[in-house]
């Protein structure tokens, strides 16, 4: 890591030194930064999307000689243990942070931190569901792991998880600690083109984390959830050629029954689902071969030359054409 950004980071501040002095929090947000009106609904300061204006993911150093209150955001966030240790209070767990050790944070997840000493440095990393891009979430989508089925439910508006925050300790070897230094560098460095290479990093740190941190959900679910984990693998393997009957066939179940199930569980329909997995996969071939697009639909499932364009619009916010060229 750079020297000097963690002499920087190691410099007690003003608003440190006020708070050691007096042993108790001074706020350390403008007013901009918190919304008053969802602060009194959710008995925590609410943060808002103010930390973004300018930029769009936000890095800052935990202010350290004072409790910090509970809070919660309308964004995600991350906690790094950059040196030291931290105890923090997430949905009243508490949670200890060691040196190396990464928290993530969903939009929503209300927590507190215990006071910090002037040997923890713990780094706040603050980013949207928009910096999580459809093409990582491509990639992730191919991994069954808590990680890919957090972020993938926030980037795609699915808020039937009950993941609140995330855990990863420090593992021996592990590339993710330089890369997250490399954050921390770009961000306090301000160098030429520093948003553009942070943002970078962020998309390897997450798919980094799934690659290293591929814990299965199937242990932990119950009879239902299993099903529909079984049936998400069986729709990203066939999704040219899966149907809701064959699937009622095979499980043995009624299929306005399985329909309503998968609804429930999943938060999407049958046929939603299937839909992306194929939008997935035409777009992968669309941006990474020459097979003529009409190939590639009939490739992926699809036989509606009108009801593709539209759905791929929807979905990418762009059309096969232009992400062909691009």
């Amino acid at each position: 890591m750079n020297t000097r950004v963690l002499n920087l980071l190691r410099n007690i501040t003003s608003l440190e030194l006020k708070q050691k002095n007096n042993h108790r929090f001074f706020e350390d947000m403008p007013s901009k930064a918190i919304n008053n009106e969802l602060s009194t609904q959710a008995n925590a300061r609410v943060l808002n999307n103010f930390f973004f204006r300018n930029r769009d993911i936000y890095i800052s150093k935990h202010n350290r000689f004072a409790d910090y209150p509970s809070h919660t955001h309308t964004f995600l966030e991350m906690n790094y243990m950059l040196h030291g240790t931290a105890t923090e209070i997430v949905d009243n767990k508490k949670i200890v942070l060691q040196t190396g050790d990464l928290l993530l944070l969903d939009v929503g997840s209300k927590h507190s931190i215990q006071a910090l000493g002037q040997d923890d440095i713990l780094i706040n990393i603050l980013f949207r569901e928009q910096n999580i891009s459809v093409n990582l979430l491509s990639a992730l989508q191919r991994n069954n792991s808590v990680l890919s089925d957090f972020l993938i439910s926030r980037a795609v508006g699915n808020k039937t998880t009950q993941v609140n925050y995330l855990l990863f300790q420090k593992k021996q070897g592990s590339e993710i600690q330089e890369t997250i230094e490399h954050i921390i560098d770009e961000y306090f460095l301000k160098r030429d083109f520093s948003n553009s290479i942070i943002k970078a990093y962020l998309s390897i740190l997450l798919t980094q984390l799934v690659r290293e941190y591929p814990l299965s959900t199937d242990e932990h679910a119950g009879k239902q959830q299993k099903l529909m984990i079984k049936i998400l693998k069986k729709i990203s393997e066939e999704y040219s050629t899966i149907t809701l009957k064959k699937i009622s066939k095979q499980y043995s179940y009624n299929e306005n029954y399985l329909s309503n199930l998968f609804k429930n569980e999943v938060g999407k329909t049958f046929t939603e689902v299937v839909t992306q997995q194929r939008l997935i996969k035409s777009h992968n071939l669309i941006i990474n071969t020459t097979i003529p697009i009409t190939t590639i639909m009939e490739r992926v499932g699809i036989s509606n030359k009108t009801f593709f364009y539209k759905k791929y619009k929807q979905f990418y916010h762009s059309t096969p054409g232009a992400d062909r060229k691009g």
